[in-house]
């Protein structure tokens, strides 16, 4: 990741961040922060292979999916992930 930072503040139930900090503990990764910079990188990663893999399928059926599919297949991707 880039060196340069930003400050963000963000929300998560208390039993996510116990177990980041536990995750932290036992050396599994440097920091919160790292943790959670590294998931998000994951997630994002994961949805452009997901858009890859998308418009893969579209070029072999012909044709995009409506926006419903699109949100169901986002939905899914996302609770696949958690």
């Amino acid at each position: 990741m880039n060196s340069r930072k930003v400050k963000l503040a963000v929300s998560m139930s208390p039993a996510l961040v116990e177990k980041i900090k536990a995750v932290v503990l036992r050396g599994r990764a440097p920091s919160v922060s790292a943790y959670v910079e590294h998931a998000v990188a994951a997630q994002l990663a994961a949805e452009a292979d997901f858009d890859g893999l998308n418009e893969q399928a579209l070029a072999e059926t012909g044709g995009p999916p409506t926006r419903t599919e699109s949100m169901r297949a986002r939905k899914t991707l996302r609770r696949k992930a958690a």
